[in-house]
């Protein structure tokens, strides 16, 4: 096995843990356990599932994430990023839907990762990245109006526009006893590990909420009115019955939890990397994610992924091998057995404040701001991709993201491209060039081409070098500067020697690269120019063109 497609894990243990180094990992999954608990309840709540399933991600994903992954502290399990799409899924192809798409995206993420793509997903930009993040963020903080204002609202729309519109007609039903439950969690969330940093905050809001609401029998909604009592063992792994129009209507947000959650589990991974001075395999690290995604649908689980805030907690906590992560997947399993019909207790509006305050760390203000600053490009990326992510879809967002980032490539690309002509009478450009070519005879045009080229700057180049009024014996296309050329770029360049050769004009082609030179071959080029007329350098360009002038 290659290290690339090694397990962190069998690594580390080939080298060996520390006694030391094994009892911060203990220690550290204990923590991040406890701290998962309540967002894996809260993510599937907000998801549209009952709270276990939120549970047994968290358990079985995390299990084989930290086994199986490419990074040493990798914490998986259900995260804030699915909530829209999972949502979505659940409301109109129910549960059955969702382990369909769930168990798709699965095998999508590994073929991912077998083709050694797990680099290629590095590139994707930025802005887009914080434009559905951000998009996320609100969508996530709107859907928990219901519950932290108390308006016990049965059904709340799916549409951004509709929910809210929904919640201004029912504000005059507040309940002050969620509002005041709501605001005392995310203030101690926010603010209690600033007095006692080993104790997540939320653990804590959770706990005070649940006793105070328990012994004074306050009016608010809790898990048990809502959802009943939470299962405290995990069910025998089934798949339901697959139905060809509901694979083929979930294939689209299939791949859109597969690309969705290989960013979000590489961005994790990256993150950790920094804190730690350490470097993941991310092509092991996307087959890792699509087995836990394969397995956790069928005991009923939700799509999962590395999540970034757990990943930091666990490397702030000591956690420096997968053991850790281990270890906090076991502790929460520990938890549903002895602790999962107490569960039913916690009040809604509780999960609606740690929500909340996901929410505000999720929405990454300050690089919205910043890119709102910069390159008009990036701008529009930016702003069309959190638009569509709120008004519309988070798959249509991030499909439209792409093509128009993709779009903006090219156009950089192409602008990046230069294709220079070079004569007696132009000297701007003469520092480009060789001294021997000052005195360039007029017969003879030059051509220098600097960048790839593609498709997106094709259309450029062959309109640059045609569009010439000049009756030139001999033109030299210089491409010492070309890294490669693709099809259309060929197809292009085929086209303006047969231009040239019709009209009796000489064309030399001048210094390409040799691995250029077989692709010359395969793509016809000789076909439409002798190979003579292919040559190393500009001196022996300028010497053959001699001869036809």
């Amino acid at each position: 096995m290659t290290p690339e497609f090694t397990p962190k894990l069998f690594s580390i243990l080939r080298q060996g843990i520390s006694k030391e180094t094994f009892t911060k990992d203990v220690l550290s999954g204990l923590i991040v356990g406890i701290v998962a608990l309540p967002l894996a309840i809260a993510f599937a709540i907000a998801s549209g599932v009952s709270p276990e399933k939120g549970i047994i991600t968290a358990i079985i994903a995390g299990i084989i994430i930290s086994s199986l992954g490419g990074s040493r502290v990798q914490i998986g399990g259900p995260t804030g990023a699915f909530i829209v799409i999972i949502y979505g899924i659940v409301q109109q192809y129910g549960m059955d839907g969702l382990t369909i798409a769930t168990f798709m995206a699965g095998f999508i993420i590994i073929g991912l990762g077998v083709l050694r793509l797990g680099n290629l997903l590095k590139f994707i930009p930025y802005s887009l990245i914080v434009g559905f993040t951000s998009g996320i963020a609100l969508i996530i903080f709107s859907s928990q109006i219901n519950d932290f204002f108390g308006l016990h609202i049965s059904k709340v729309p799916a549409n951004f526009i509709d929910k809210w519109t929904v919640y201004f007609k029912n504000f005059d039903h507040i309940n002050w006893y969620a509002i005041i439950i709501a605001t005392a969690t995310v203030i101690i969330t926010l603010y209690f590990q600033k007095i006692i940093k080993k104790i997540p905050g939320s653990i804590v809001a959770i706990l005070l909420a649940t006793i105070i609401v328990k012994v004074f029998n306050l009016p608010v909604d809790t898990i048990e009115s809502n959802f009943g009592v939470i299962p405290n063992n995990l069910s025998m792994p089934s798949f339901p019955k697959i139905d060809f129009n509901t694979v083929q209507a979930l294939i689209q947000p299939a791949f859109a939890i597969a690309l969705l959650g290989s960013i979000e589990s590489l961005l994790s991974a990256v993150v950790s990397d920094s804190m730690i001075g350490g470097k993941h395999r991310s092509n092991m690290e996307l087959i890792a994610q699509g087995f836990a995604n394969i397995v956790s649908s069928l005991f009923g689980g939700i799509p999962a992924t590395g999540a970034i805030a757990r990943t930091a907690t666990n490397v702030k906590n000591g956690g420096r091998t997968p053991i850790a992560g281990i270890v906090h997947a076991l502790v929460l399993l520990a938890i549903m057995v002895i602790l999962g019909p107490y569960a039913k207790l916690i009040p809604m509006s509780c999960l609606a404040g740690i929500l909340i305050v996901v929410a505000y760390h999720m929405s990454e203000w300050r690089q919205f701001k910043s890119i709102l600053k910069g390159n008009r490009m990036d701008i529009i990326i930016l702003l069309t991709t959190f638009f569509l992510t709120v008004i519309f879809d988070l798959i249509i967002a991030i499909e439209i993201g792409i093509v128009l980032s993709s779009f903006m490539f090219m156009k950089r690309m192409s602008d990046a491209v230069q294709i220079q002509n070079i004569s007696t009478e132009n000297k701007s450009g003469e520092h480009l060039f060789d001294e021997e070519l000052v005195d360039l005879p007029k017969e003879v045009l030059l051509y220098e081409i600097n960048g790839p080229l593609f498709f997106g700057a094709a259309r450029q180049f062959q309109e640059t070098i045609t569009n010439t009024h000049l009756q030139p014996k001999v033109i030299i296309i210089r491409m010492r500067y070309v890294p490669m050329i693709d099809a259309t770029g060929y197809q292009s360049l085929k086209e303006i020697i047969h231009s040239y050769k019709a009209r009796n004009i000489h064309v030399i082609i001048s210094g390409i690269k040799e691995g250029l030179k077989k692709d010359f071959e395969k793509n016809g080029v000789f076909l439409v120019l002798e190979k003579e007329f292919v040559v190393k350098n500009i001196a022996t360009a300028l010497e053959q063109s001699k001869e036809y002038i």
